[in-house]
């Protein structure tokens, strides 16, 4: 099959959702591997790395996307390629098309394939959004401290206090992959840590983090208290597909302290925080209620080289399942098919957008 991947264009996405000793797994496997010049150069891999393994570089993305039957990259099109997509293309990438309307029309209308990777779903776990979700969770706390600093508009605190002075307090909704990382890296700097989940099995993996961690179920009195003295606020719900259900209202935000901060995960799936909205790496904050609010849409995009040799380690082997003749039919892969022959078929994703 004829692979292509082309360079991502979303603002300040410098990922490659292939670096070369992935690509060169398929080009091994007999297959033709397109990349677009520069698509690895934000990620640290020059376009020579690619040709000393086989894979052939093509001048531009109109070049890539003729040539190619798989699209294989990191985020959704966006709408300067929309005009290069075919009803003959299988695209593979994150989608997140309960949040995007638009888009999921676009694809509905150009009758192609498309698989998310954040749907992809084998022995009950994500495959393709964890490793994105490690990472995302790991930032949310680094660009947390960072905007709790008076100068961001934050609070002016040091997040794991001092013997002299208080911890800073980080509330946590969700204790998956993403809210599971936020709580360790949140622990491990001495902030106390209030994480919400509602199954026994995630609180005893979140209580274990250390004294410093709080693990409750998601009753939303508990939460309600726990938003109100939080300086640091973290989203990281997820129902696979669908969109986000709005965990904290903007009531509770007005209830925070002036220069609390929110970093909602889920902005991705329409976020979980009602005064959420998306942003990017050009303008990430906004102050809503007197909250300083991070919405970054891609928030793994700010360390790519990381980011992208994450995401290949396991992408690469759903890659080759996938084109495979019966690729489609593998049943991890057909669980991520959102869209089919001009119709939503992911059920959740369908309901999110109204049928």
């Amino acid at each position: 099959m004829r692979i292509g991947i082309p360079k991502e264009i979303k603002v300040r996405e410098g990922r490659v959702a292939l670096v070369p000793p992935a690509a060169a797994e398929l080009v091994r496997h007999g297959h033709e591997v397109l990349i677009e010049t520069g698509a690895g150069l934000g990620s640290g891999y020059a376009d020579s790395e690619y040709e000393r393994i086989g894979v052939r570089l093509v001048r531009d993305a109109a070049t890539l996307y003729a040539g190619a039957e798989l699209i294989v990259k990191v985020k959704e099109p966006q709408p300067s390629e929309y005009s290069l997509l075919r009803e003959e293309h299988l695209l593979f990438s994150y989608l997140h098309l309960a949040a995007a309307q638009e888009l999921a029309a676009e694809l509905r209308q150009k009758g192609l394939t498309a698989v998310a990777f954040e749907t992809v779903e084998e022995h009950g776990r994500l495959p393709l959004l964890a490793p994105m979700s490690d990472i995302a969770g790991r930032l949310s706390i680094q660009i947390g401290m960072n905007l709790l600093h008076a100068h961001h508009g934050g609070r002016g605190i040091l997040l794991g206090g001092l013997p002299t002075a208080e911890r800073g307090h980080v509330v946590i909704l969700g204790a998956g992959v993403a809210g599971g990382n936020a709580a360790a890296v949140a622990a491990a700097v001495g902030a106390q840590v209030t994480v919400f989940a509602p199954h026994r099995e995630s609180l005893e993996r979140m209580h274990a983090l250390g004294p410093n961690v709080t693990a409750l179920p998601s009753y939303q009195p508990l939460i309600e208290q726990a938003v109100a003295t939080a300086d640091l606020l973290i989203g990281a719900v997820l129902i696979p597909g669908a969109k986000a259900p709005k965990i904290v209202t903007r009531t509770m935000v007005k209830r925070m302290r002036p220069g609390s901060v929110i970093i909602d995960i889920s902005v991705d799936q329409g976020g979980c925080i009602e005064t959420t909205r998306p942003t990017t790496y050009e303008q990430p904050t906004f102050i809503e209620e007197g909250v300083v609010h991070f919405g970054v849409t891609n928030m793994p995009g700010a360390v790519p080289r990381t980011s992208s040799q994450a995401l290949s380690t396991s992408l690469a082997a759903y890659v080759l399942r996938l084109a495979e003749p019966d690729g489609l039919k593998d049943p991890a892969l057909a669980s991520g098919i959102n869209v089919q022959g001009g119709r939503i078929v992911h059920p959740a994703v369908s309901e999110a957008l109204g049928g």
